[in-house]
C-alpha cells in the first residue's frame, strides 16, 4: 500500500503503540459500563479514574478539574455555551485567530443577546496589546485565547493576557490542544495567573480520536451541553468512552515524558526545513513570533496551496493547506487574513507539521520533492500565460 510520509501532525497523530496496548483490553474483554455497580462496571470506573489522574498529572491539574469530552471541539463549545448559559448576556471576546469551534459558538450567542468581539493580532499573529486593553476596558464576561495556533504555530502569552484580565472578573479560557506534548503546561500556574479553563485533546499527542478534556476551575459554573445521567460531575452526560479515555491517559503521560527531548529535536528539524523553504522562495508566516517547535506555515508566490498539496501527496508527502477542520472551506485562511496577509498569497498557504517520528532524511526528501514540484507548477503557469 502506498503510504506518503506523514507531515500533518497538527491535524492528528499516529496512535502510539503503548497507547494501543493499553486500550485493547477495554475494546475486548473489559467491556463494562463505568456506571454499572457490578465488577465489570467497577473495573471500567477504576480505569476512567486512573486515566483522569494521569491526564491531570500531565497538565498540572487536580483530577476533579478534568471533564472528559468527545473532542476538543466539544470541550470548547462546552465552555463557551455552558458558561454563557449561566451568565447575564454581555461581552464575549475571542482572538481573531481562534479555531472555528470557538468562533462559531461565540457567534451563535449573538442570537441570545451576547456581544461578540474578535481581538486583533499583529502581522506575526500575536494578540495586539492595544486591542486587548480596549476589550478589557469594556468589562467582558467571557474571554478565550488559544495558547498555540493550529495553522501558524504562533504562541500567545496566556499568563500575561489572563493576568491583565483578572480585574474584570471575566472567565478566561484557553484552547491548549496544539500545545500539549510540545510545550510545558501547568494548569495550576495558569489558574493562579487568571486562567479558568483549558481544552486538551488525545489525538494530537499519539492518543485516539474521541477523547478530550475541558480542565475547569471548579468555581466556574457551566450548563451542560448534553443532559442525561449526570456523568462527568453533571457536565457531560453519556456513557464514557472507556477505551479512548484509557488511551488518553497513557498518551498524556508519554507526551509529557518526551516533551523536552522531542521539542528540541523537532525545532532543529523545523529550522532545517525553513532554511530550505526560504531558498526555494517561500514566504513564512508567523516566523517573527515564538512558535510551536514542529510547525511551519508558508506560501510560494503564484502557487495555489490546494494544488501544491495534491501534487505533494501524489509524490509521497502528506501535508495540509490549512486547518484540517476547515479544509472544505475554499475561502482564504481567517488566521492569515487577521494577520494582514493578502488573499492571493493566503490561498497558497501550506502547513507542514512534524511529529515524534519525523526524521532528517524525510525533511531533506521533502525539500527536494517540493523544489521539483514547484518548478513544474511554475513552468505550467508560465506556459498558460504565454498561450493566453
Amino acid at each position: 500500500m502506498f503510504a506518503p510520509v506523514y507531515l500533518d501532525h497538527n491535524a492528528t497523530t499516529p496512535l502510539d503503540a503503548a497507547v494501543l496496548e493499553a486500550m485493547l483490553p477495554w475494546l475486548q474483554s473489559q467491556f463494562g459500563n463505568p456506571s454499572s455497580r457490578h465488577e465489570y462496571g467497577r473495573a471500567a470506573r477504576r480505569a476512567v479514574d486512573d486515566a483522569r489522574q494521569q491526564v491531570a498529572e500531565a497538565v498540572g491539574a487536580h483530577p476533579t478539574e478534568v471533564v472528559f469530552t468527545s473532542g476538543g471541539s466539544e470541550a470548547n463549545n462546552l465552555f463557551i455555551k455552558g458558561a454563557a448559559a449561566c451568565l447575564k448576556p454581555g461581552l464575549l471576546a475571542v482572538s481573531a485567530i481562534e479555531h472555528p469551534c470557538i468562533i462559531k459558538p461565540a457567534d451563535q450567542l449573538t442570537k441570545l443577546g451576547w456581544q461578540v468581539e474578535r481581538v486583533g493580532v499583529d502581522a506575526a499573529g500575536r494578540v495586539e496589546s492595544n486591542s486587548w486593553k480596549e476589550v478589557l476596558a469594556q468589562q467582558p464576561r467571557l474571554l478565550s485565547v488559544m495558547r498555540a495556533n493550529n495553522e501558524t504555530g504562533v504562541l500567545q502569552e496566556i499568563e500575561t493576557l489572563a493576568g491583565a484580565a483578572l480585574p474584570t472578573g471575566a472567565w478566561f479560557h484557553t484552547d491548549a490542544v496544539q500545545a500539549l506534548g510540545k510545550l510545558p503546561i501547568s494548569f495550576r500556574e495558569w489558574n493562579r495567573a487568571g486562567v479558568h479553563a483549558m481544552t486538551i485533546s488525545a489525538h494530537k499527542i499519539g492518543g485516539p480520536k474521541g477523547a478530550a478534556a475541558l480542565v475547569l476551575d471548579k468555581r466556574v459554573e457551566l450548563a451542560p451541553l448534553i443532559a442525561g445521567g449526570g456523568h462527568e460531575r453533571g457536565l457531560r452526560s453519556g456513557t464514557e468512552n472507556v477505551p479512548a479515555i484509557v488511551g488518553f491517559g497513557v498518551a498524556a503521560m508519554l507526551a509529557v515524558a518526551r516533551e523536552a527531548e522531542t521539542s528540541l529535536r523537532l525545532e532543529k528539524l523545523r529550522d532545517q526545513l525553513e532554511a530550505g523553504l526560504v531558498t526555494i522562495g517561500a514566504r513564512l508566516f508567523g516566523a517573527a513570533a515564538q512558535r510551536l517547535p514542529n510547525t511551519s506555515y508558508f506560501a510560494l508566490p503564484d502557487i495555489d496551496g490546494e494544488t501544491l498539496v495534491g501534487k505533494l501527496d501524489r509524490e509521497g508527502f502528506a501535508v495540509a493547506s490549512g486547518a484540517a477542520c476547515s479544509s472544505a472551506n475554499p475561502e482564504p485562511s481567517h488566521v492569515l487574513s487577521a494577520m494582514g496577509v493578502a488573499p492571493e498569497l493566503s490561498r497558497g498557504a501550506v502547513r507542514v507539521s512534524l511529529g515524534y517520528a519525523t526524521t532528517q532524511k524525510e525533511i531533506e526528501d521533502f525539500l527536494n520533492t517540493l523544489q521539483s514540484t514547484v518548478v513544474g507548477l511554475q513552468q505550467m503557469t508560465s506556459f498558460r500565460r504565454d498561450a493566453a
